[in-house]
């Protein structure tokens, strides 16, 4: 672990390589699991107002999970997350002719409808961030359904922070991912 400004960072963040495979995993990152992408306060704003132009994109569960359950929910311990269809998948998950997972919003932002990416915690993956209140830890959390992209940025040689440059600088700023850089060549 190394400190950069307000944040703790994990060394795996530099150690490690990543580089997503989706004809390996179709997406499972979005799909698996039993909890809905965690979102921020700030994001539940820009969700409800981005909703409209996101709707078209979406599956028809995604649009009724929505619609029941709203553009983000609470669960039991406080925490802010995107609703799932039947304790499955993202709501927002859209899924290719291939059966390939993407992301509604990111489809919306992709073709133009919303300036809003999507959810920064879907942004960074596989990296999470956990607040405290001095300070930041900034970790990579290793799953199993990831296993393919691990060999595939090894195979390219892409450390994690690398591949996650630019939620990581949407996250904390040019010069905070700089000084990683620096950090990373010092290594």
């Amino acid at each position: 672990m190394f400190q950069l400004g307000k944040t703790i960072v994990s060394e795996d963040l530099i150690t490690k390589d990543f580089v997503c495979n989706l004809n390996a995993c179709k997406g499972a990152c979005c799909i698996e699991g039993e909890a809905g992408a965690p979102v921020t306060e700030e994001e539940i704003q820009i969700l409800k107002e981005i909703y409209p132009k996101v709707k078209p994109f979406l599956r028809p569960e995604g649009i009724a999970a929505i619609e029941k359950q709203g553009t983000h929910i609470k669960t039991d311990l406080d925490e802010l997350e995107t609703p799932l269809v039947e304790d499955k998948e993202c709501a927002y998950v859209t899924f290719t002719d291939k059966g390939i997972a993407s992301c509604g919003i990111e489809d919306a932002f992709n073709a133009g409808a919303t300036d809003f990416r999507k959810p920064i915690s879907c942004h960074l993956y596989p990296v999470r961030i956990q607040e405290y209140s001095e300070f930041a830890a900034v970790n990579y959390h290793r799953w199993p359904i990831c296993d393919d992209a691990c060999t595939l940025g090894k195979e390219l040689q892409v450390p994690v922070y690398k591949f996650v440059k630019t939620a990581l600088i949407r996250r904390f700023g040019e010069n905070w991912y700089d000084e990683l850089e620096k950090v990373a060549s010092e290594m």
